[in-house]
């Protein structure tokens, strides 16, 4: 039988808000917790930004994006350029098979690391199927 799970939304300014006011007014993190409707942990996750910045800080809820996604290394970068440049009809997935060819076929990079080195180089072609129809392509468009 599945399992139930209870999701809990993030949380809103007004509701920190009201968890910090009732928490300086009381002094009491359980009552401050039972007031906002929130959890402690949501209280000492935003505690240290409370302390930093006061109210203010609890407008900007936290980023979950990645702060430094992984990159491969410059030697694999290059080489991979240096493919694509060699074979111009050469996809991702021919790309990284090569190169896990040269490693005696250990994986040297994904397919997705790959395409991304190849956009960053601007040598990955953007799909045709992206732009509307009947739209006039600006002049930065080219």
């Amino acid at each position: 039988m599945a399992k139930n799970v209870t999701y809990f939304p993030r949380t809103t300014a007004q509701q920190r808000y009201l968890l910090f006011e009732t928490w300086q007014a009381t002094g009491s993190v359980t009552a401050a917790c039972r007031q906002a409707r929130l959890n402690r942990k949501v209280f000492y996750t935003w505690k240290a930004r409370f302390d930093a910045g006061g109210y203010a800080a609890l407008d900007v809820p936290y980023s979950h994006a990645p702060k430094h996604p992984p990159k491969a290394p410059t030697e694999v970068a290059n080489r991979v350029i240096a493919m694509k440049r060699a074979h111009p009809t050469w996809g991702k997935r021919r790309i990284a098979d090569e190169l896990a060819k040269a490693n005696s076929w250990v994986p040297v990079v994904s397919l997705n690391t790959v395409k991304r080195i190849l956009q960053d180089a601007k040598l990955w072609p953007e799909p045709s199927w992206g732009r509307k129809k009947n739209v006039p392509r600006s002049s930065a468009d080219g």
